[in-house]
């Protein structure tokens, strides 16, 4: 059990936001046997882990033991181009810390990073760059829909409810009480957040049942299963089928589509219908209460409400 101290102006601070590093250390962990494989069968299928040689494979061990933090960089931007140059601005120091705390053998690829980090993190990026082309690319779209929806639940929570509803509904392992958050994971462990930048939450498709990692550092950071993660695989299609039979088909395929917060323009380029045919069929699931509507800048995006999550996770 982990518990981090809060001072008001580190309450302020909490922000969500995606990573791609995260991801990428995450599914390393799936590929390695976590928990997760029954729920990732399809993406496991169709993914080879990198060469037991790579930097990148021998710096992700077999949950529970630590990843070394400077692997996952507090996130500003879900651009991978942004974190692996963050990642590769790591201090020699930081680098040669947290290697020695992480217990990983010192086998001749550790060695040569330990020695000489700003030669090992650009090489170490260089294999993100190629396992993330091999392994994550081509599913990123989905992966990052089911993240952004993540996001805009949190930030909605927070905005309506404020900050305690949304710790307290992060994951059934943590817990906030008003002035301390409280992780019951051994393996987590991050300093107090007091007036410095805040707590990031990190949602995540690979991190599943529990939460993965506080890591320490520039900010702590607190990475935890995305709801609706076990129909990541599942497509639109299928689920728009056997929705169709109450909703209408229509109506089921641009729930089905809105992962995310989407406008009429681009859900009426997805489904093939006319932008007005999506706009009468999004009125009749916002008078339903499966729709919510909001403004961004010039344009209105659409998105699903608690009650259509409720059904496309009953169907």
């Amino acid at each position: 059990m982990v518990a981090i101290g809060f001072a008001a102006q580190g309450v302020a601070r909490v922000r969500l936001s995606v990573s791609c590093l995260w991801e990428v250390v995450a599914s390393l962990r799936v590929l390695r046997g976590g928990e997760g494989r029954v729920l990732h069968a399809p993406w496991l299928a169709r993914t080879a882990p990198p060469p037991p040689d790579s930097l990148l494979w021998q710096l992700v061990p077999a949950a529970p033991h630590y990843i070394p933090d400077f692997l996952t960089p507090p996130p500003q931007t879900p651009d991978l181009a942004a974190e692996l140059a963050a990642l590769r601005a790591t201090p020699v120091a930081v680098v040669r810390e947290h290697l020695d705390l992480s217990g990983i053998p010192a086998s001749p690829e550790i060695q040569a990073l330990h020695r000489d980090p700003a030669a090992g993190l650009a090489r170490l990026a260089e294999e993100v760059t190629a396992y993330w082309a091999h392994a994550l690319a081509a599913d990123w779209p989905r992966i990052r829909a089911l993240l952004d929806r993540e996001v805009f639940r949190g930030a909605r929570l927070l905005a309506e409810q404020g900050i305690g509803a949304l710790l307290n509904d992060l994951h059934e392992s943590v817990r906030w009480d008003g002035s301390a958050l409280t992780v019951a994971n051994s393996h987590c462990r991050a300093p107090n957040v007091s007036d410095g930048p805040g707590l990031v939450l990190v949602p995540s498709a690979f991190v599943w049942p529990s939460v993965l990692s506080i890591s320490a550092g520039e900010a702590p950071q607190l990475a935890y299963p995305a709801r609706g993660v076990a129909a990541l695989w599942e497509t639109p299609a299928d689920t728009a089928e056997t929705l169709g039979a109450v909703l209408g088909r229509s109506r089921a395929r641009l729930l089905t589509e809105m992962s995310a917060p989407t406008s009429t323009t681009e859900l009426a380029r997805r489904t093939g219908m006319s932008a007005g045919a999506v706009s009468q069929h999004l009125n009749a699931l916002r008078g339903a209460g499966l729709v919510a509507s909001h403004r961004a800048g010039k344009g209105v995006l659409s998105a699903r409400t608690a009650l259509a999550e409720a059904l496309l996770a009953g169907r």
